[in-house]
């Protein structure tokens, strides 16, 4: 007898949900940057955006919000992201690289019973 496992999932607030669909809509903001910095999937920001067409979520686009963010502001926001990620991997990289070459002067160590046993019989 198989049992049903039920799945929990997020439940975003309105709130929540038409400030997401409002930083989407802003000129210059992509909407794979708006996905990424709130963690959820693409597909649910569109359903949102639908949504608000219809009417189905209010999006509030008062006099009160802050200015919008400048198109070379997002440029060099971009730029300096991918710079991080070339960093990080580069950062990683070493880190491999520094690992590696201990274990080799560990292993490739006069004592070591390999070195030994290979000098001996040649």
């Amino acid at each position: 007898m198989a049992r049903t496992i039920k799945r929990a999932y997020a439940r975003y607030s309105e709130s929540f949900k038409a400030e997401a669909v409002r930083l989407a809509s802003q000129p210059g903001i992509l909407v794979q940057d708006v996905v990424q910095s709130l963690d959820i999937h693409p597909f649910m920001l569109s359903r949102w955006k639908k949504q608000s067409r219809e009417g189905l979520i209010m999006v509030n686009q008062s006099a009160n919000e802050p200015e919008l963010v400048n198109e070379a502001e997002l440029l060099r926001l971009r730029e300096v992201e991918k710079a991080y990620a070339q960093l990080k991997l580069e950062h990683d990289l070493l880190k491999k690289a520094i690992k590696f070459t201990s274990d080799v002067k560990r292993t490739s160590s006069a004592s070591s019973p390999k070195i030994a046993k290979i000098s001996r019989s040649k």
